[in-house]
């Protein structure tokens, strides 16, 4: 459905009296969250929080009506410790960012009948928290929760170096969804790439955490962690969404389907 506005299944967009007759138990909130950071000298701060708002939209207009599914507003704040060096980049603590959603949790559940939730992340920084707190949103709020990740539903192979931040991927994704805001040009011309090694060593080796950064030159360039973003095309871009939304079915099955799901 339509709401008042035009918004496409946003929860904003509806009037109280209209919530209270469309929005059920067993609807599902879509909570697009993301973060403000810093992506390279081509993207914009608000890069994964486009993303994340552009495929929770995606999503509700392309399985809304089947599980009754609705956008909440994005929240456009995470954990980003590892951009903090560069201007514009804001992070929240992980005590922080995890009573916020607490706190939205219990204010969608006092406000709300749904018990059914979606958290869509467009930032890889807020993973390890959301790991959690999905366990602790479901036994405190009595609610069915998921985190998807679009830039791994995708599951596209990736070249050299891994798509950690700001490379090929997000930058064909926001040429094909928000493609005003991509700015190619100021790309650093034949920049010396990162170690591919150094990259597997200390950003995604599972025996090991470390405390990275992107400005660290064997890991990034330019603040950018993964293929080279001119090569990236909204083509590409169309791609990944569509890939996305294809590898999501199952998961909208699992949540909203009472003998599927994990969380009862």
């Amino acid at each position: 459905m339509t709401g008042p506005g035009g918004g496409h299944r946003q929860l904003d967009r509806l009037t109280a009296a209209a919530l209270t007759t469309h929005v059920q138990a067993s609807s599902v909130l879509c909570l697009p969250v993301g973060s403000t950071e810093q992506h390279g000298p081509h993207l914009p701060l608000a890069t994964d929080t486009l993303i994340a708002e552009a495929f929770t939209h995606h999503l509700t207009a392309a399985y809304g009506d089947t599980h009754d599914l609705w956008q909440l507003p994005a929240l456009p704040y995470g954990i980003a410790p590892e951009h903090a060096w560069a201007p514009g980049t804001l992070t929240l603590t992980t005590t922080e960012y995890a009573t916020l959603l607490h706190t939205l949790a219990a204010q969608y559940v006092r406000a709300t009948a749904a018990r059914r939730l979606i958290l869509v992340n467009g930032h890889g920084g807020n993973r390890g928290v959301l790991e959690t707190l999905v366990h602790e949103l479901h036994q405190r709020y009595g609610v069915r929760v998921c985190v998807l990740h679009p830039l791994a539903l995708a599951r596209t192979p990736t070249g050299d170096r891994p798509e950690i931040h700001a490379g090929l991927h997000e930058t064909a994704l926001l040429l094909h969804l928000a493609p005003d805001t991509v700015h190619l040009d100021q790309l650093t011309a034949n920049a010396p790439p990162p170690d591919p090694a150094a990259i597997r060593r200390l950003v995604t080796d599972r025996a090991v955490t470390w405390p990275w950064a992107s400005n660290d030159p064997r890991l990034a360039t330019d603040g950018i962690i993964g293929d080279d973003p001119a090569a990236a095309t909204p083509a590409l871009g169309a791609h990944l969404l569509h890939q996305a939304l294809t590898a999501a079915r199952h998961a909208l099955d699992t949540l909203t389907h009472p003998g599927s799901s994990p969380c009862r």
